[in-house]
């Protein structure tokens, strides 16, 4: 009785997936165990970049792409098969499984989706780096490409973040934050090509990820900070010792919109704590430049301000312009 129990026992499936953002061989431990529990391990991609690792650890892999029907009556008799899936996770074959479940005419084996290895936070990253390096090589358009002909493009992206985040459009946002991550990646790519300093996105962001540390001593180091003034006290500090700047303009871009300039440097000055008179001049861009440094004393960012003011004038712009199309409309109505 045992003997036929054993005989009809409907056996295992395990389909066992694994991620190419992860480098091969580093399998979770019950993958492991499954796969050296297992009475065959199937794998239908004979190039699998898993399949190396998995011999070497002495796991007899079979090269084999069953049909769902094949793979359950290779399970019966209570025998467990793995079946190493490829990057496309094996779409015929659990669609031909649940054909069967579903059918009710035969006993199913156990089915397990066992993940092996596990994207980290920013695995997809990775994948923008290879589609870039790709283009790069292959588009006849990107890869001419230089800093200086890609630079207005990193100016409008930025824009168009910053009015998507101003507009408070989700969709938009993630979109144009895409846009930007792509120009950061676009440039480290070709600066890798650079005969003399090149540099790649690993350098990028080992960079940043150094600075971040270096100025949130009260994250990673001994310093304390309860309040945002304390973590900017911070950052000032370890900022200053890092630059050595001779004066409180050095690192400000000249080439920005004027508001966001002025409004910098006043920020810089009351950071500073110097007392600065204005410039007292006359003309349209003085005044400006006194409502920036008010606007900045107040906490108000100008250029936001103004784009703000701007929208509500385009708004009433096409209010009268809808008006106008209105009242011609009757106007021609009535003269026909």
């Amino acid at each position: 009785m045992n003997a036929t129990s054993s005989e009809q026992a409907p056996g295992r499936i395990v389909l066992l997936t694994t991620s190419h953002r992860v480098a091969p061989g580093l399998l979770s431990w019950p993958a492991w165990q499954a796969l050296h529990a297992a009475d065959r391990v199937l794998c239908s991609d004979g190039a699998h970049p898993q399949l190396p690792y998995l011999r070497e650890a002495g796991i007899r892999v079979e090269e084999a792409a069953p049909t769902a029907e094949e793979l359950v009556d290779t399970c019966a008799g209570g025998r467990t098969v793995v079946v190493v899936a490829t990057g496309e996770g094996e779409p015929a074959l659990t669609d031909g499984l649940a054909r069967l479940a579903g059918s009710g005419r035969i006993q199913m084996p156990e089915l397990e989706l066992l993940p092996a290895s596990y994207d980290l936070p920013g695995a997809r990253l990775l994948d923008l780096v290879q589609v870039m390096d790709r283009i790069r090589a292959e588009c006849p358009w990107s890869s001419q490409q230089t800093h200086k002909g890609l630079a207005k493009y990193a100016i409008e992206e930025a824009y168009e973040l910053v009015e998507a985040i101003e507009e408070g459009d989700r969709d938009e946002l993630r979109e144009e934050l895409g846009d930007v991550l792509l120009q950061v990646v676009f440039h480290a790519r070709i600066a890798e090509e650079d005969p003399d300093a090149p540099f790649s996105v690993d350098d990028v962001a080992a960079g940043i990820v150094t600075k971040l540390i270096h100025r949130h001593p009260h994250v990673f180091g001994d310093e304390t900070a309860a309040t945002p003034e304390e973590v900017k006290e911070h950052w000032l500090r370890t900022k200053a010792v890092e630059k050595q700047r001779t004066s409180v303009t050095e690192g400000i871009p000249l080439g920005q919109p004027g508001l966001a300039l002025a409004a910098k440097l006043a920020s810089r000055v009351r950071t500073a704590g110097l007392e600065v008179p204005l410039p007292r001049r006359e003309g349209v861009g003085y005044e400006l430049l006194g409502l920036a440094v008010r606007a900045e004393a107040e906490g108000v960012d100008p250029e936001a301000a103004l784009r703000a003011a701007a929208r509500a004038y385009r708004d009433a712009i096409k209010e009268t312009e809808g008006r106008s199309r209105s009242d011609g409309g009757e106007a021609h109505g009535q003269v026909s």
